[in-house]
């Protein structure tokens, strides 16, 4: 497994830690070691994983991630000293795939890294067996060959659940991550934005009734086709 990895530490020796074992499992790795450049270099490099400490100067990690959800699908890993649950559900929340704490070995670290990788390859294939196609880099997404013509925020929400599939999102989380600029939004902005996604899908293909609802909680994505 290859690809570029972006490790964003400000303490140079883990960073260079990371790195080395990084490269020796067959990745590129880049390092920065202040916020404030980080979303500059992610729109220019566009790295395969970013690899985030929570605590930066200039900018923290919270900060960061969200501001690149606005435009990029990115894998994400948040490494932090803090252990405290809320802040473990609030990275998730807001964007990251996975949460590491430090103390933490770097061959888990590299373990995390190609685990998130493996399940991003394998969801794009999923996706594609279905016939559903998501360009990250231009946030169009076609289905059987035809684009579904989506807004931006209509693109991120089918993105969040087609790479989630199975997983059960409520109204607020998937405002969390559609919203990163955290908008004062109602939550029934959700099922508008699901009602209009449907109906683009299911123009294309009527029997693709791959958003689902769930009562009471809110709503996935279902791997297949429901006739």
């Amino acid at each position: 497994m290859t690809g570029n990895i972006l490790i964003v530490e400000d303490e140079p020796k883990l960073a260079s830690l990371l790195a080395d074992y990084l490269k020796a499992y067959g990745f590129t790795p880049f390092c920065l070691y202040r916020g404030g450049r980080v979303i500059e270099w992610v729109k220019e490099h566009q790295p395969d994983l970013i690899l985030l400490d929570l605590m930066l100067p200039e900018r923290d990690g919270m900060e960061i991630c969200r501001d690149i959800r606005k435009f990029s699908a990115v894998p994400i890993i948040m490494i932090t000293a803090k252990v405290e649950e809320i802040d473990r559900v609030l990275g998730l929340e807001i964007g990251a795939d996975d949460y590491i704490c430090k103390p933490f070995s770097p061959r888990e670290v590299v373990a995390r890294v190609r685990a998130v990788l493996r399940r991003v390859k394998e969801h794009k294939e999923n996706l594609q067996l279905q016939g559903l196609t998501l360009d990250e880099d231009k946030y169009k997404a076609y289905l059987k060959g035809h684009e579904l013509e989506l807004t931006a925020v209509e693109f991120r929400l089918l993105h969040l659940l087609a790479t989630n599939p199975g997983r059960i999102y409520n109204r607020q989380q998937l405002m969390n991550r559609i919203y990163p600029d955290q908008r004062n939004v109602s939550d029934r902005t959700i099922d508008s934005h699901i009602k209009k996604l449907r109906r683009k899908i299911e123009a294309i293909d009527p029997d693709a009734k791959i958003i689902q609802s769930v009562y009471g909680v809110g709503y996935k994505f279902e791997n297949g086709e429901k006739k």
